[in-house]
């Protein structure tokens, strides 16, 4: 079971987004003479939100010297004014983790938020039905991306190139005179492990593609209208396979996908989520 509440990037990676934040110290609380001052700092939800991120934020304010405690791990659902974390220590220690730690922490749960949304509207539309995230998120920032996915109750469609076969159109222009049988048949002989998806844009090419033995057909761009279509012609012949839906799918048309009968719905939609908003207070 992957589990959400423990941090993905490690501590020489946290310490280069504080060396991003404050590279050279931080000139406004040195030139006040306050770094030493003793102080504490709260976060709490300002929005309703799925939490995301805090295990990393709480481990910013421990590599910057000061005291710190998680309150409300990622993957729970909180409302405004929930605590998240504190800490403790010198206000030079606060405040170089301040930032960068509301900012992670504001982001991740914008992405799980989003996902849990998504996620809640493609149950209301069959209650098997399975968010999947893409892997469209900023560059350098995937492991985050996963973890608020997950956070959210999703599910991920494919982290890299590594580990899923997905065969685009781009990749059968390639293939010249193969057949889709053909080409199945390779895939199978190569990774005998692997479920094979294919990418498909019209109902002839997903029962060309069902029929040569696609585990799963992930539609692009298809109405809800277009995979009822799509579900109902497999069924009619008989064709046992996994139907996905792929193409700007979010939380307002998600339950209609599904009730159509996809049941994996892949999603870029978290990766483009406002970020939740985390209030921050400081105790002196």
């Amino acid at each position: 079971m992957y589990s959400t509440d423990t941090p993905v990037l490690s501590d020489h990676e946290l310490h280069t987004l504080l060396a991003e934040d404050v590279p050279f110290g931080d000139l406004t609380t040195e030139t006040l003479g306050i770094a030493g001052h003793a102080g504490r700092i709260r976060f709490e939800a300002r929005d309703p939100m799925v939490v995301c991120g805090t295990e990393e934020a709480v481990r910013l304010f421990a590599l910057c010297g000061a005291r710190s405690e998680l309150q409300t791990p990622s993957g729970r659902t909180v409302e405004p004014g929930t605590p998240l974390l504190t800490a403790t220590g010198s206000a030079g220690a606060l405040h170089r983790a301040w930032k960068s730690a509301q900012t992670l922490v504001e982001w991740c749960s914008g992405m799980a938020s989003s996902a849990a949304a998504i996620q809640a509207a493609a149950r209301r539309g069959h209650p098997d039905a399975i968010v999947a995230g893409t892997r469209k998120n900023v560059p350098g920032t995937r492991r985050l991306a996963v973890k608020a996915f997950r956070a959210g109750g999703a599910v991920m469609h494919r982290c890299g190139l590594s580990e899923t076969i997905l065969v685009f159109a781009e990749h059968r222009q390639f293939l010249t005179d193969a057949s889709p049988a053909t080409a199945i048949a390779d895939l199978r002989r190569q990774a005998p492990e692997k479920r094979v998806v294919v990418e498909v844009h019209s109902l002839d090419e997903a029962l060309d593609w069902a029929k040569a033995g696609a585990d799963v057909l992930q539609l692009e761009k298809f109405t809800p209208e277009g995979v009822a279509e799509v579900v109902d012609a497999l069924g009619t012949r008989g064709l046992t396979v996994l139907v996905g839906a792929a193409g700007g799918i979010n939380a307002r048309n998600a339950e209609d996908y599904a009730r159509a009968g996809a049941r994996l719905l892949v999603t870029s939609a978290p990766h483009q989520a406002p970020p939740r908003d985390v209030q921050v207070r400081f105790t002196a």
